[in-house]
């Protein structure tokens, strides 16, 4: 039997990643990431937590090919990571969308980046934006639309590239409480559709758990791994699932680890307070 079957490499490797970024107004570098070790298995939806300022972001860009770690290695696929590919598609929590264009040239537009050919663009588009839900608002402008819905936009434009592997920073973080939880449903079964590879940050321990197969919790910067927790919770999920018993012990444990963070962090600043 192939051996590349029977024991697949990690579709993503992050190998003792440091990232370092220039101080803009003074001399030397500000640490955000140190001697981070990760491996994501394909299909799987990992979640990472943390305090702000632990890395988390920085992560994800290093994985987009956004921006290249100060020592280390990012792989994909076998493959160092160099720049960004099409076998990768971010969603921001800002939205990223192009005011002047509807949803469906917002979705489309993703697609002409790329040049993808062999497929009408508008076809290809359309079939996203139904899947995300917003069939019948394909020629509204983002203003027109609700927080939630532009987060569907990006959604939408990320998939229609067909990439293996989603990064999604944080791409709940302007939307109220009640919207988040909708959108953390739909995230799911959208998800469950395609099972690709997602990397989700997150400053919301419940969101984390929720959705993913595994939890990574992030210290305070410089960001550093402090665990890899698998949520042994069936898929797929359901709010009642927030009052089972695992689910309290998974956000107990994961709590502690942030704020045992923070009380280490309050020990050293104190002396000098």
């Amino acid at each position: 039997m192939n051996q590349s079957v029977t024991n697949p490499l990690p579709h993503i490797r992050i190998l003792d990643v440091t990232i370092a970024y220039e101080k803009p107004r003074e001399a030397g570098t500000f640490v955000a990431v140190a001697d981070v070790n990760l491996e994501v298995d394909r299909g799987t939806f990992v979640t990472i937590v943390g305090p702000s300022g632990c890395g988390k972001s920085s992560l994800l860009l290093a994985i987009a090919g956004l921006i290249a770690p100060s020592s280390g290695r990012v792989v994909v696929n076998d493959h160092t990571v160099s720049g960004p590919g099409r076998d990768r598609a971010m969603v921001f929590q800002d939205f990223a969308l192009l005011p002047w264009r509807t949803v469906l040239e917002n979705v489309r537009f993703g697609l002409e980046l790329h040049r993808w050919s062999g497929e009408n663009l508008d076809e290809r588009a359309r079939r996203y934006v139904n899947l995300v839900g917003l069939n019948g608002f394909e020629h509204y402008r983002p203003h027109q639309l609700s927080g939630g819905m532009r987060q569907r936009v990006g959604i939408a434009r990320a998939l229609a590239v067909d990439p293996e592997i989603l990064l999604l920073d944080e791409p709940f973080g302007a939307l109220d409480a009640q919207a988040r939880e909708v959108m953390g449903n739909e995230l799911l079964k959208i998800w469950e559709q395609n099972k690709k590879t997602a990397l989700f940050v997150t400053h919301s321990i419940d969101e984390a758990i929720f959705l993913g197969d595994q939890v990574v919790v992030m210290s305070k910067n410089p960001g550093r791994i402090l665990e890899t927790i698998a949520i042994d919770l069936p898929r797929p999920r359901t709010i009642e699932m927030l009052d089972g018993d695992a689910y309290v012990d998974y956000r107990r444990r994961i709590r502690t680890h942030l704020m045992d963070g923070l009380s280490s962090e309050r020990a050293i600043v104190a002396p000098h307070g």
